[in-house]
């Protein structure tokens, strides 16, 4: 499967990837050995193949939720890097601006 350099470009796009021109030539043959690869999969017949999670037959680990006594709120507050007493005061993730709550 031959892709254009176009089709790169609109993976890299949805894959939220910045690529040079030169990293599109480079990744080009990566990209068609890999659509390839698929493309070979989804010959093989998988009809009588059972949908499963995981290669291996586990089970789940977890221990079971339990109620256990936490910190309360004005501990929290008071060991937190930032607080104004009631709240953590952390920096903007997104945008610009002060600090918010």
């Amino acid at each position: 499967m031959a892709l254009s350099e176009d089709d790169v470009r609109q993976l890299a796009k949805l894959a939220r990837l910045q690529l040079s021109d030169e990293e599109v030539h480079g990744i080009a043959p990566q990209l068609e050995s890999i659509l390839g690869f698929v493309q070979q999969l989804s010959e093989l017949d998988t009809d009588d193949v059972q949908p499963m999670t995981t290669a291996l037959d586990v089970e789940n680990r977890w221990r079971d939720d339990q109620v256990q006594p936490s910190l309360g709120t004005d501990v929290a507050v008071r060991m937190a890097p930032s607080s104004d007493g009631e709240h953590f005061l952390v920096p903007p993730v997104l945008g610009a601006g002060g600090t918010r709550k």
